[in-house]
């Protein structure tokens, strides 16, 4: 089965596209706690292509490589890196905080909530003819 899938993906990347049936997205609406009458409830989990989550998942790696290799990323970057996490960050912003102190340098922070963020977007925007299911529009 490998060597057909990899064949597949070839396929895809050679001829920069991807068949119509790997963008196809099932969305569940999975309930998280609370009222199970109420939409805000239940939070979107999208059931997406295996092949083509394989396919993104060998270009990620490969950018990874490439921008590893370059030293192009932000030493600040800590998301979607390999050893590096949400708790390196924290770590990291405190430490700069301290060491601000230590210098008696001014501080400045603005700090950003992006919870439901994704509901937010003005998604008519962004996606002219997308239209959110009903169960989000609440």
């Amino acid at each position: 089965m490998t060597p057909n899938l990899a064949r597949l993906l070839k396929i895809s990347l050679n001829n920069a596209t991807i068949p119509s049936d790997w963008k196809r997205t099932t969305v569940v609406p999975t309930y998280k706690r609370g009222n199970r009458s109420a939409v805000s409830n239940y939070r979107p989990i999208s059931l997406t292509s295996v092949v083509c989550k394989q396919l993104e998942h060998a270009i990620a790696g490969y950018l990874r490589q490439v921008w590893d290799k370059n030293d192009w990323l932000y030493e600040g970057q800590h998301g979607f890196r390999l050893g590096y996490s949400c708790e390196s960050q924290v770590i990291t912003v405190c430490q700069d905080i301290m060491d601000s102190l230590d210098e008696g340098v001014g501080i400045d922070a603005i700090i950003i909530d992006f919870s439901k963020a994704f509901n937010l977007v003005p998604h008519d925007q962004v996606l002219p003819n997308w239209r959110p299911p009903a169960w989000i529009q609440g």
